[in-house]
């Protein structure tokens, strides 16, 4: 995996917007924005032909890594990429790592929560809401995952402080 480059956005934009709901990421402008924060970093693993296989978007803060987006390209899915690419990540970064999920209403959302319980992750069970990204969006209840154990809840706590005031800042609103 190497660092987004910044030719490859509006690749990593259309990924986004192909493997998620709308209120689950920026709009255009606002994700370009986040390339100039210092928190914030996109890696990507491309195809030799320059295509994009996946990317992952994260935060780094100093008591962890939080995953914002997480995707593998449907041409380059159910071959284990996933998975290394999330060993990869929890072993550059020598931290717990979170992410948000959506809870395990149906298949899908819950074959989901298995993949990262399968790859180290622990669901939390604390009531979690991620404010709109942009506006006209809408608030979304998920869940928090884990890396290496469950979280009390005073680090969940602080997890959702530092979240809300670093990733969900009025950048676009």
């Amino acid at each position: 995996m190497e660092n987004l480059k910044v030719k490859d956005f509006d690749k990593i934009y259309r990924l986004m917007e192909e493997s998620f709901v709308e209120d689950e990421y920026r709009n255009y402008e606002g994700q370009k924005q986040l390339l100039s924060l210092d928190h914030y970093t996109v890696f990507v693993k491309y195809h030799e032909t320059g295509d994009v296989m996946a990317f992952i978007a994260l935060w780094a803060f100093d008591a962890f890594i939080y995953i914002e987006h997480f995707v593998v390209n449907p041409k380059y899915r159910n071959r284990g990429l996933g998975s290394k690419l999330l060993m990869n990540i929890m072993n550059k970064f020598d931290k717990r790592i979170c992410l948000e999920v959506e809870p395990p209403e149906d298949e899908l959302k819950s074959r989901r929560i298995e993949f990262y319980r399968r790859n180290g992750f622990y669901l939390n069970d604390y009531a979690y809401t991620q404010p709109p990204l942009s506006k006209g969006k809408k608030p979304l209840s998920l869940k928090i995952m884990t890396s290496h154990e469950s979280v009390d809840e005073a680090f969940f706590n602080d997890i959702k402080a530092l979240l809300y005031k670093y990733v969900y800042m009025k950048i676009d609103r």
